[in-house]
């Protein structure tokens, strides 16, 4: 959807297909990561016991929360609700690594990480939020 019809497809084709790119990594790795989890496979097991959650049938529950989340994301009407939420559960993420010791730049700092190609991702391919925040100035043509 374009918001300034003056806009011509030209001048935001690069910055908009840029931006919905990153935001398609983000969605594609996202929902392969809430698949395995909803799956309960051995190597998310074996992961969640290791972060501390040995005995405790979280990981379905991770997994539908991600999901939802990933798929508010992906819906261009609820994508800022999504990337708020993903947020909120990459906070999370990054709390339980922390909490366990494991390496700083590889393991806990990864949700940061994939937050910020979250949310450059939408920056890029929101006129709404790039007119909130003007980092990137893209031009009008007549």
């Amino acid at each position: 959807m374009v918001d300034n019809p003056a806009e011509s497809a030209g001048s935001r084709g690069r910055i908009f297909w840029l931006g919905w790119v990153l935001c398609g990594l983000a969605i594609a790795f996202l929902l392969l990561d809430a698949a395995m989890k909803l799956l309960t496979l051995p190597n998310v097991l074996e992961a969640g016991s290791a972060l501390g959650f040995e005995g405790k049938p979280v990981e379905r529950l991770l997994g539908g929360i991600l999901l939802v989340c990933t798929l508010l994301y992906a819906m261009p009407r609820t994508a800022v609700l999504g990337a708020i939420l993903l947020m909120a559960y990459l906070g999370g993420a990054v709390a339980v690594h922390l909490r366990v010791g494991s390496p700083l730049f590889s393991h806990t700092l990864f949700g940061v990480y994939l937050g910020a190609v979250i949310w450059g991702g939408l920056y890029l391919r929101d006129n709404r939020l790039r007119r909130l925040l003007p980092f990137i100035r893209t031009q009008a043509t007549s």
